[in-house]
């Protein structure tokens, strides 16, 4: 899953929502120095992303990828669910998502001394370009996925998954709606033993 999806599964915790919105670029356990709560976000983030890779329902959608994007299909998967959670948001949330997103992002703010370097350095883009609220359109994870191509210098080719997003639009949609109910009773189990 991406940033959406591990921010909202977080529950109503900030601590743990920033935790795991970035726990992916902490190490082994360097997540130890953080405070308690943090900690509990970048566990249930890590959680996630084991069940998410092994589930065969998302990995029936990486594997309509793999032959042109490789082991880049997982990622491209993460952020096309992630359309899909903010495209359908009410069926989640009774919070409108913009609301939701404004108070994640005035977390961070609020809590911007205990953020790793690698947050702070993203965050002003983040804010500034609002990716949250962008991958509710197609065109915005259109950007999404050309920013991350630049990333990998066009190795990737993720810029031109869109084209599958659109042609197999109802498939992805169903796979995410089916796999998102797994996950959410998942990882309100692992919140819970936290």
């Amino acid at each position: 899953m991406n940033f959406l999806a591990h921010i909202y599964l977080s529950g109503d915790n900030d601590l743990i929502k920033i935790g795991n919105f970035m726990a992916d670029g902490i190490r082994g356990k360097q997540f130890e120095h953080f405070p308690e709560d943090v900690q509990k976000g970048i566990i249930l983030h890590r959680a996630i992303d084991t069940y998410t890779d092994s589930h065969d329902i998302f990995r029936q959608s990486t594997r309509r990828l793999h032959e042109r994007y490789h082991h880049y299909s997982g990622v491209i998967v993460d952020i096309v669910y992630d359309h899909f959670l903010a495209k359908n948001w009410t069926l989640y949330s009774d919070e409108k998502l913009e609301d939701f997103i404004n108070r994640f992002y005035n977390s961070l703010h609020g809590n911007y001394g205990i953020l790793s370097e690698k947050t702070k350095n993203i965050m002003p883009y983040m804010i500034e370009q609002n990716w949250l609220l962008s991958y509710r359109t197609v065109e915005g994870i259109h950007q999404i996925l050309k920013q991350m191509d630049r990333r990998s210098k066009n190795e990737s080719k993720m810029q031109f998954a869109n084209e599958e997003l659109v042609e197999f639009y109802s498939e992805f949609e169903h796979e995410f709606t089916t796999f998102f109910e797994d996950l959410r009773e998942h990882a309100k189990q692992k919140l819970l033993s936290l």
